[in-house]
């Protein structure tokens, strides 16, 4: 389960909103709005590659593919955990000598 929010999304927005528009140092921005500067620094770079301006950071959509296509991975390795087990048992059962019950 995720950590609260400190800030609420609406302020969030805001925030983003206000440098965008007033081409202010976000350090500024931040003083005036009492926001801590890396945090609000932070909000800019992920709108900035939520709006596609920005290649260094992940938009939703990605995360949200990179976490289906983990736990994809990690299902596929387990199966082949047991495929590999499987054909290791069934190897050996083959390789046994069969005897035949006497008479």
């Amino acid at each position: 389960m995720a950590a609260p929010r400190k800030y609420p999304d609406e302020l969030r927005e805001r925030a983003v909103r206000e440098v965008w528009a007033s081409g202010r140092p976000v350090a500024h921005v931040a003083r005036d709005l009492g926001i801590h500067p890396e945090a609000l620094r932070g909000w800019v770079r992920q709108a900035e590659a939520d709006t596609g301006e920005r290649d260094d950071r992940l938009a939703p959509t990605e995360r949200d593919e990179l976490k289906q296509l983990r736990k994809e991975v990690a299902e596929l390795r387990r199966a082949n955990e047991i495929l590999k087990a499987a054909s290791v048992f069934f190897a050996q059962e083959i390789d046994r000598p069969r005897t035949r019950p006497s008479r």
